[in-house]
């Protein structure tokens, strides 16, 4: 519903970009300038502003993957060409009001060429910029004690990863650089908290590969995950779903995957490690509204559990805290907020979420949510970073 309500700004604002592109063509060349070279570059920018909605309509094949990559880059390039000839905007109209500097403007057309070959340079800088971070896993450490008198000056070493969203940008090359930085750590725990896929298991290239390389995590007590609301397999169209009045579930190929890797999935479900400590992996909370399973309260995820033995939770959406806290939850790993992924959108997940990034404190609760390994929709990062998050933890 969102994406339809959306459609008509989307649309708007390519037709405010398109009449920028044609007073900058006209402005730098006049001499060449007629109505067919309108029409091309117009069908020319359609053909690219459309291929967010091509790849959702095309039928499964190579031509589906191919739009959707195009597209994701697009709404990337889009979100940065837009905020800058916006501020040109702004900046026009500004000038037109100031005497001294109207007066001062001769030829126009010349400062607008100029203008729009800044913009393209700096949307190009960006963009290779936003690209290359994204590839770019970084370690994040945090420290945090949690009171064990059976366990006390005892340590445990976590490596927390999500939204890894394997599919049309992310690969083999993107899992194999995390896993050999995952090693590098020696963990004792390995957290991948959801979002592994990107909602269509088609859209992986070699996964049989992939699987592999995940397999290849070296863990003490083994690498656990549970799933996020990108997990299911559903159509999506720029990063939104569609409710088609039917219940969609996590694709069976999806769980092979990640069976075949020796990843143990937690769906509600609780672990007891090394008879010392608890993990628990929470349903995603979106699991009602798509596939028809409720998920536990925090209430109702602690019962029967011995209060003395610590317990970690693994929960995507970094939702609850207050209710996970007084449940009793000692340390509560999240993801799906990708820190906003690309500037100026970090500002406002973070107006949104309690804790969209980072560690906190919420009670007795020690709450981190990691940036994400991977990325969603384009292959940028602007602002944020790619991480993987090592966490030491100290029992006291």
């Amino acid at each position: 519903m969102l994406a339809f309500l959306l459609a008509p700004v989307y649309i708007a604002v390519n037709v405010y970009v398109l009449r920028w592109m044609f007073r900058f063509i006209q402005a730098c060349f006049r001499r060449f300038y007629s109505k067919w070279i309108r029409a091309v570059a117009a069908v020319l920018y359609l053909l690219i502003c459309l291929t967010p909605l091509l790849a959702f309509l095309f039928p499964e094949s190579g031509l589906k993957t191919f739009a959707a990559r195009i597209g994701n880059g697009w709404l990337g390039i889009f979100l940065y060409l837009v905020l800058l000839i916006a501020a040109l905007d702004l900046i026009r109209v500004c000038a037109r009001r100031i005497p001294v500097i109207k007066n001062r403007i001769q030829q126009p057309e010349k400062w607008l060429a100029a203008a729009g070959w800044a913009v393209i340079l700096a949307v190009a800088g960006i963009s290779l910029y936003g690209s290359s971070n994204a590839g770019n896993i970084r370690i994040t450490k945090y420290s945090v004690s949690i009171p064990s008198e059976s366990l006390s000056g005892q340590k445990l070493k976590i490596v927390l990863a999500a939204d890894l969203h394997l599919g049309y940008s992310i690969g083999y090359e993107h899992v194999k650089q995390m896993v050999d930085k995952i090693n590098d750590l020696e963990p004792d725990l390995v957290c991948l908290a959801g979002d592994i896929f990107d909602n269509r298991y088609e859209s992986i290239g070699e996964p049989e590969r992939i699987a592999e390389e995940l397999s290849r995590i070296d863990s003490r007590y083994g690498v656990y995950a549970c799933y996020g609301n990108h997990d299911y397999e559903e159509e999506i169209l720029a990063g939104f779903t569609f409710d088609s009045g039917q219940k969609v579930q996590i694709g069976d190929k999806m769980r092979e995957l990640l069976r075949d890797a020796g990843i143990r999935t937690l769906e509600d479900e609780t672990v007891l490690i090394n008879d010392s400590f608890y993990l628990a992996g929470r349903r995603d909370y979106s699991s009602e509204k798509k596939s028809g399973k409720t998920r536990k309260s925090p209430q109702e995820l602690v019962q029967g559990l011995d209060p003395e033995k610590p317990l970690i939770v693994m929960d995507h959406q970094p939702r609850e805290l207050p209710e996970l806290a007084d449940a009793g939850v000692d340390l509560d790993l999240c993801g799906h907020t990708h820190d906003g992924q690309l500037f100026p959108a970090n500002i406002v997940t973070g107006l949104i979420w309690e804790n969209a990034y980072g560690h906190q404190k919420t009670g007795d609760m020690d709450h981190i949510v990691t940036s994400g390994a991977g990325i969603f929709g384009p292959y940028m990062r602007v602002g944020t970073k790619s991480e993987i998050v090592k966490i030491s933890v100290e029992f006291e």
